[in-house]
């Protein structure tokens, strides 16, 4: 089976085509596209949702000629489609599934919409035989930060989550007011690297409150810090020292709460997915405090962190093998609860091919 994936969530366009005859009958990625937004954005330090839309409109077409001719295929030899049907920007979403679900018409196959977070939380299962079912996972990106106890494709239960900021908001909001260009994370990151992460305390919102997340108070202690401190804007030894404590501050509030999940539920594999998994500081911390309870983490390589098209085709062959069928309507869904999936026949999935 051969299914194209599209991704137009926010502000990447993705297209990939998942074969799952590749690697001896285990299954992989034939080819992959990705067009970003990035500048088209950075001018406003964030997405604009219309000017969005518009974008995965122009890219849609070119870019399904180009993973065509990168997997040297036709047209007539796609099997289904699977596209991103929430959560996400209306807009965005609404371009993505009509040319899914009018291209599968046309061609005569299949066309299923997938949960944003789903395709991220499988991705680290793509082509890999480390990890099984069931796990904990952290879904950290720019729109979601939560913990999910996985028992299988379409089983989830929610440990925890943001009540406020996302981790990659709050990441986005942190660089905006340290006058670092858009997108905020990497570049916090990167100027993280040159600071002192001990330098500035910064607090940890429920961090001894089950397992929810709040990153709200953390984004307006950075606007104090930085507000109190002289030459905060210029100064590049305090901004480095900035960025490096609230990266840790951050990072240590995952990891703890990672860990707690880990030990309530007594799972022994932590998967770590979306944007903010490709984190080097944030995948060190979690590797060392799981080793400590002889635990092991897992994630997706970093170009399958961040939005793709791949994540997309993989979800969407898992939800097709199992027997899940949509009709021709489309309905995208910009909130959408994880536990409401379902899958028609959880026992006829296996995640092989």
């Amino acid at each position: 089976m051969k299914v194209l994936g599209l991704e137009t969530s926010c502000d990447e366009t993705g297209l990939a085509i998942y074969d799952s005859e590749l690697n001896e009958g285990r299954g992989g990625i034939l080819a992959q596209v990705l067009y970003s937004q990035i500048e088209l954005h950075a001018t406003y330090g964030g997405v604009v949702p219309e000017l969005a839309s518009r974008d995965h409109i122009r890219k849609l077409v070119p870019l399904l000629r180009q993973v065509l001719d990168k997997a040297d295929i036709q047209k007539s030899d796609i099997d289904a489609i699977a596209y991103t049907k929430g959560p996400g920007l209306i807009g965005a979403l609404m371009t993505g599934a009509l040319f899914g679900r009018s291209l599968a018409f046309g061609l005569g196959v299949p066309a299923i919409g997938v949960h944003h977070m789903e395709g991220h939380l499988l991705a680290p299962l793509l082509g890999s035989d480390d990890v099984a079912f069931p796990f904990v996972c952290l879904l950290v990106s720019g729109g979601h930060t939560m913990l999910v106890r996985a028992d299988g494709v379409g089983q989830y239960q929610i440990l925890g989550e943001s009540i406020d900021d996302a981790a990659g908001e709050c990441f986005d909001k942190a660089a905006k007011m340290l006058n670092l260009p858009y997108p905020g994370g990497p570049n916090i990151a990167k100027l993280a690297e040159a600071g002192d992460k001990y330098a500035y305390e910064l607090p940890r919102p429920m961090l001894h409150k089950g397992l929810d997340f709040s990153f709200s108070g953390m984004k307006t202690a950075v606007h104090n810090l930085i507000k109190d401190i002289p030459n905060s804007d210029s100064d590049p030894v305090v901004r480095a020292d900035i960025a490096a404590s609230f990266e840790y501050a951050v990072v240590d509030t995952l990891v703890k709460k990672s860990v707690k999940a880990l030990k309530q539920t007594g799972l022994k594999d932590l998967v770590i997915a979306g944007g903010v998994s490709a984190n080097t500081s944030l995948r060190l911390s979690l590797e060392q405090a799981l080793d400590k309870i002889g635990a092991s983490v897992h994630y997706a390589p970093p170009h399958l962190c961040t939005d793709n098209g791949a994540m997309i085709a993989y979800a969407g062959f898992c939800r097709l093998k199992a027997g899940q069928r949509d009709d021709l309507s489309v309905a995208c869904v910009p909130r959408w609860d994880m536990q409401t999936l379902t899958l028609p026949n959880q026992d006829s999935l296996s995640l092989g091919n």
